[in-house]
């Protein structure tokens, strides 16, 4: 697998747990998770982006 594919894969992996984290915070009113959650889930769309800039570059 090529390496924009996988930082593809493994950003949108990181976006959606990053969500699931952010949804479980506000229910539980747990501030701390559900920022951990946000910073996870814009860390995951960066690293999802960067995969799609390589995947253009590997052409």
């Amino acid at each position: 697998m090529k390496s924009g594919t996988r930082n593809e894969i493994e950003g949108k992996f990181h976006e959606v747990k990053g969500k699931v984290k952010e949804k479980i915070g506000e229910a539980t009113n747990d501030p701390k998770l559900r920022d951990k959650g946000t910073g996870e889930k814009i860390a995951g769309t960066v690293q999802k982006k960067a995969g799609q800039i390589q995947k253009v570059f590997e052409k």
